[in-house]
């Protein structure tokens, strides 16, 4: 991975933690609330698992980006971001409704969530992940 790529993985990471800080922590905090019959007590949360599982991603996001995506620039960041946020919060949002007993409201606030936090990450990735230069 080169130095350009894990850069960006980091801050996308870090982009994210801050993003979920205000949508888990903040915004959807007494929703949570309301439902927490369906999720661990926060003691049993195993939050260094969760770090892992979003450092992994946000490797994956800009892997992808790397190496599927040309021309590379910001708007086909955002347009990647954008793709997979609808994609995965379709899927993580709207497909828990399916089979777990929560609001739509928070169903349809995940897959806002995923849409905003990965164009975000899109345009992260556009912004720092150029083409390489092959003018030898």
């Amino acid at each position: 991975m080169s130095k350009q790529m894990m850069m960006a993985s980091g801050i996308v990471f870090l982009v994210w933690a801050v993003l979920d800080f205000i949508v888990h922590g903040m915004l959807l905090a007494d929703t949570y609330k309301e439902t927490a019959h369906l999720w661990r007590p926060e003691e049993e949360m195993n939050m260094p698992l969760m770090w892992g599982v979003t450092l992994i991603f946000s490797g994956c996001f800009v892997y992808i980006y790397e190496q599927l995506i040309n021309p590379k620039s910001q708007q086909a960041g955002i347009k990647y971001g954008l793709i997979l946020g609808v994609a995965t919060g379709v899927s993580m949002g709207i497909g828990s409704y399916c089979y777990m007993p929560i609001p739509f409201s928070l169903a349809f606030s995940w897959l806002v969530g995923s849409v905003i936090e990965l164009s975000v990450a899109g345009y992260i990735v556009g912004m720092m992940v150029k083409d390489e230069d092959v003018t030898a």
